[in-house]
């Protein structure tokens, strides 16, 4: 009897290694089955794929026999973050989150169909050239989208690296997408987060009086601002930047609000941008008390935010509050909308940004015949250095265009990132 439990017990544990294995079998062969389908030949020996921009010029081309990018070495650099490479060296390329579509690989044959396949981007490539030379070898990010279709007409991140190189060196840093895959200290742009809040959540806020004399003491601590500003205004306080003024409306909102309002503006996701993941950013969700909160207000404390995440709060404001989730890949499916900011709140956040325009960014001299509305920012990293951002949008249904500039280590915002943005504007609506 002893002997025939034995046997049970040894074959039920035979049975579940089994089972065991074949699951392991089953999730390796979903993970890695088209790596195995294409191990002696990185493209379909039956199709041929080809990633155009939306004008219909080539950026990547694959076929049994080649694999090609771009003809020009200026194209394949200002487009590296957007195609990628054959190799997966950047995550976040369309090469590497399509693979499986280019190559028509099915998990239930094991093997790739023979038929050729077209993917058209929504990115114009000479849009992403004119922004990869204004960058001048900086690094960066800046994206533009249509904020009425979600089309996202510009993406470029620096360095890039040429993909049909390979004995370049690669820059530090190459292969990271700042468009996407990083996260960085907003500094004043996140003043637009602060300010929704306050618009939504303080009385009276437009007949608040905020003092600014360079330095205010909140609980024994020093917070400085830029400039002395004597006594203003909710709104002159956004188009001055006003450090001690948000420092102060974000105490007063109290830490809670704060968490709600940057969590529910999707600063805390990671967002997809069709099948690319993006990075989530971070704020100071656990108690900090009242100096770390105020600094967190004014965009600095451990505040860090992806420009993806940031193009896609402006946008909304852009087009009244709906959101039209941004896209890369030309389909003929619909891009979701969402409801993320109040219709009202966008429409005040819309006027304060055109009036940051006039009032306090020479508008007139430095974006000519643009109806802009925009926020700066000057991030401080506390090694006296800061990164220099510009987003907004144009208020103008024929150019419905909403952007973020970020240029790292490069100083104050207005002088650094601006120009950048003016000049693809400029571009778009001649």
């Amino acid at each position: 009897m002893k002997k025939i439990r034995r046997r049970a017990v040894a074959l039920l544990l035979i049975a579940a290694l089994v089972i065991v294995g074949m699951v392991q079998y089953v999730i390796e062969y979903i993970d890695k089955g088209e790596r195995w389908a294409l191990y002696f030949s990185s493209a379909n020996s039956g199709s041929t794929a080809e990633i155009t921009d939306r004008n219909g010029i080539r950026l990547a081309y694959m076929s049994a026999r080649e694999q090609r990018y771009a003809d020009s070495q200026h194209r394949r650099l200002s487009c590296y973050h957007v195609t990628g490479d054959f190799w997966g060296r950047t995550g976040t390329g369309v090469l590497t989150n399509y693979w499986n579509h280019l190559q028509g690989f099915s998990l239930i044959t094991g093997t790739t169909q023979a038929s050729d396949v077209k993917m058209a981007l929504t990115v114009d490539c000479k849009l992403n050239e004119r922004a990869y030379d204004l960058m001048d070898g900086r690094k960066g990010a800046v994206m533009v989208m249509n904020y009425k279709t979600g089309e996202v007409i510009c993406m470029v991140s620096t360095p890039a690296v040429d993909p049909a190189d390979s004995s370049a060196d690669v820059p530090e840093g190459a292969y990271i997408n700042r468009c996407l895959a990083a996260v960085f200290t907003p500094g004043s742009v996140f003043k637009l987060v602060t300010a929704a809040a306050a618009i939504e959540k303080l009385p009276n806020i437009y007949e608040r009086q905020f003092y600014c004399e360079h330095v205010y003491e909140i609980a024994g601590v020093p917070i400085t601002c830029a400039g002395t500003h004597w006594t203003q205004n909710f709104e002159a306080a956004l188009a001055n930047s006003c450090n001690i003024a948000f420092a102060q409306l974000a105490v007063k909102l109290g830490q809670d609000t704060m968490v709600k309002y940057v969590r529910d503006y999707g600063f805390l996701s990671s967002h997809k941008l069709d099948s690319i993941t993006c990075s989530a950013g971070s704020y100071p969700t656990d108690f900090v008390g009242d100096p770390e909160l105020a600094w967190s207000g004014i965009g600095q404390s451990t505040d860090q935010i992806c420009p993806y995440s940031l193009l896609r709060f402006v946008a909304a404001i852009a087009n009244g509050g709906e959101l039209v989730e941004p896209t890369l890949i030309i389909d003929d499916e619909p891009s979701e909308r969402t409801r993320l900011i109040k219709a009202e709140t966008a429409a005040e956040l819309k006027r304060l940004m055109a009036n940051n325009v006039m009032t306090s960014y020479e508008g007139a001299t430095r974006f000519p015949g643009l109806r802009l509305c925009a926020k700066t920012g000057t991030a401080e990293l506390g090694d006296g250095t800061s990164h220099a951002w510009f987003t907004g949008f144009l208020d103008d249904e024929v150019h419905p265009y909403a952007f973020v500039v970020l240029v790292e280590r490069a100083g104050g915002g207005l002088t650094n990132a601006s120009p950048i943005a003016n000049a693809l504007m400029q571009e778009l609506v001649k």
